[in-house]
């Protein structure tokens, strides 16, 4: 069996790797070190928790031992797609070069420019980055790539899940040709081949488990359930996700919870607090330092219930999580694969519990299509039954409280107040007049002959009559107008009856 001694390490490194308790290398571990060691590009294939992380850390901490960092200008460069993936290599750097004179960066958002300026300033021998942080620092000229020696790509497909190719082959480009890139990725999908077709030169490809497979360790289940109502699916999947949590009782010490969007993920982590469960929510809204702090709780186990947007479903190392539940059955198949990864680490025994409804029934295909058998369906938990509050309507017409201050000031609420008719409903529905017309005429006509003793004198121009007849097609809009006949009626303006004939002119004298 091969040890880590015999992969020609540095012997700083494998003095801190036999501190950290390891002895023997995984699989990806041990066909991918001996190829970085001898500088050829690596592609790395393989299933979540592997310790894909180690497979090129260790290499570059030894290749780095000889050499000395510039300022600006790092060694070497990883590229993750999330902070948290990026922190969780930092640490790991940290604790492999901790007997070596290498320093690090870390640069990722949520933190200020001018900590990191500081760092790159001093000259860095490892820099770890997220795509779009790293690209601010080139572009506000703070940061030289062409000193690379050597480039990772974490994650690779997650790259490519959250758009950042484009930022990658940029990247690719800033650093020099002669570069050696390690490039791994649990799935390799046609635009990831893509990509390594350009930029590596003939790489050492190790491919230690066939793409997109779950690990063995996993117990897998799912539990198809159908709301009573489509109203109310939300409320009685969360009924249910607590009904299994319970059942499954001491066994579950800790769990991460998957939710495909970030504002269920806070929803979910609230009502799991409301009935006693102790858990916090950790989505790509939240400020950086809360996050790494929620992710401490988590590790530390001052957190049980870890619920998580897919920030958390790829990368993170956490080895002691017993229990995964997907509340939201994941839209990408390859997402499923990394979710329920977070279990079943490092040999340990794990449990991946999914709730669909019929509505997933799609994203259930094209998973079992992926993985290549069907998942094991499970009955819900003996004696679930949904509360009377769960089966009734999410909000009845009836039971809505007046907007606040409607009682107060008398005025109606807004939304009781009758719709307006508007686009082809407008042509259709008559308009409702508050009163008969019979009864607006005279008020109408009442109205005129006060205003008929104010009117201004009629000038030549007819200037008033123009004024009664805005005033009658405006009434005739109103639905009040009289049957007089809208027009000059029996005036007739003064020029019209004036003779437009020269007048003789008088004769010379």
């Amino acid at each position: 069996m091969t040890k880590f001694s015999d992969l020609k390490l540095d012997p700083k490194v494998l003095k801190a790797v036999a501190e950290a308790g390891y002895e023997t290398p995984t699989p990806i571990q041990a066909g991918a070190i001996p190829h970085a060691l001898e500088g050829k590009d690596v592609l790395g294939i393989a299933q979540t928790g592997t310790g894909k992380t180690a497979s090129f850390t260790l290499p570059m901490i030894t290749l780095l031992g000889r050499g000395r960092a510039r300022a600006r200008m790092p060694r070497s460069l990883v590229l993750c797609p999330t902070r948290e993936l990026a922190a969780q290599v930092a640490e790991n750097f940290d604790i492999y070069a901790k007997h070596t004179k290498l320093t690090k960066a870390l640069l990722i958002g949520g933190v200020s420019f001018g900590e990191q300026d500081k760092l790159i300033d001093r000259g860095v021998d490892v820099l770890i980055a997220t795509p779009g942080r790293l690209l601010d620092h080139f572009e506000r000229g703070k940061l030289l790539l062409t000193g690379v020696q050597i480039m990772v790509v974490d994650e690779a497909d997650r790259m490519l899940d959250m758009g950042f190719i484009p930022d990658i082959e940029r990247i690719f480009q800033l650093t020099p040709f002669t570069r050696q890139t390690l490039f791994f990725s649990a799935t390799m999908a046609p635009e990831i081949e893509r990509i390594t077709n350009t930029f590596l030169h003939a790489p050492a490809k190790i491919e230690v488990a066939r793409q997109a497979t779950t690990s063995e360790t996993i117990e897998q289940r799912l539990i198809e359930f159908t709301p009573t109502r489509k109203d109310q699916t939300a409320k009685q999947k969360r009924e249910l996700l607590r009904a299994v949590i319970t059942a499954e009782g001491e066994a579950c010490t800790n769990a991460i919870l998957f939710c495909n969007r970030k504002t269920e993920v806070d929803i979910v982590a609230k009502s799991l607090k409301k009935y006693g469960f102790n858990a916090s929510p950790i989505h790509g809204d939240l400020d950086q330092r809360q996050r790494m702090q929620t992710l401490d709780g988590f590790r530390d186990g001052s957190i049980r219930f870890l619920v998580a947007s897919d920030v958390a479903a790829r990368g993170l190392d956490i080895p002691a999580v017993s229990h995964v539940f997907n509340f939201d059955v994941p839209s990408h198949a390859e997402d499923y694969v990394h979710r329920i990864g977070r279990t079943g680490r490092a040999g340990r025994k794990g449990v991946a519990v999914t709730i669909a409804t019929p509505s997933d029934q799609k994203y259930l295909d094209a998973i079992e299509k992926l993985v290549e058998r069907p998942l094991p369906r499970v009955a819900p938990p003996e004696g679930f039954a949904l509360s009377e509050a769960a089966q009734k309507p999410a909000r009845k017409d009836d039971d809505r409280k007046p907007r606040r201050g409607a009682e107060k000031t008398g005025r109606k609420d807004r939304r009781d107040r009758p719709v307006k008719p508007h686009g082809e409903e407008a042509a259709m529905t008559p308009v409702e007049v508050t009163k008969p017309v019979e009864q607006a005429a005279p008020q109408v006509e009442a109205r005129d002959e006060v205003k008929a003793d104010t009117r201004p004198e009629k000038d030549n121009r007819g200037r008033g009559d123009r004024k009664d007849n805005r005033r009658d097609h405006k009434d005739d809009r109103r639905g009040g107008r009289d049957d007089r006949v809208v027009g000059m009626g029996d005036h007739m303006p003064d020029f019209l009856t004036r003779s437009f004939k020269p007048k003789a002119e008088k004769a010379d004298g």
